[in-house]
């Protein structure tokens, strides 16, 4: 008997939730949540990105991303700089580089505890199987 359509997708969803919450403690020690650090992860990745594009990155609205942006600034993470025109840039302080560098050793050894189970040709057929529902547009 195959696996259903919905158990499957809550399957996904309940790994994602564990991911979450395991990654959001454990970035704890450095003073900052999952969605923080995510924030400091694009915009180390997209230095030039707009607000909006940043909020679509994080998967949030441009409202919640401004919000998170000031929060950050105020924390020394992040700071403003001048974009083209009347644009306003963001990009890491040192501090903010120093945090996202540290949370990704956090999350490379929450992700491992996670996918320890599965052999590495596993991990790489998931990562395919994954990468081919997603590339559906």
């Amino acid at each position: 008997m195959s696996t259903s359509l919905q158990e499957l997708g809550q399957s996904v969803k309940r790994l994602q939730n564990r991911h979450h919450h395991t990654l959001n403690a454990a970035l704890q020690e450095l003073g900052v949540s999952l969605v923080q650090w995510d924030a400091l992860r694009h915009l180390d990745q997209n230095p030039d990105a707009s607000l909006h594009d940043l909020a679509q990155l994080t998967f949030q609205t441009d409202q919640a991303f401004g919000t998170l942006a000031k929060r950050m600034t105020d924390r020394g993470l992040i700071e403003r700089a001048p974009g083209p025109g009347r644009a306003v840039r963001h990009r890491l302080t040192e501090h903010g580089r120093a945090v996202r560098v540290a949370g990704s050793a956090i999350a490379e050894r929450v992700l491992a505890d996670s996918f320890a189970p599965l052999t590495d040709p596993e991990r790489d057929v998931l990562a395919a199987l994954l990468r081919r529902l997603l590339d559906r547009a």
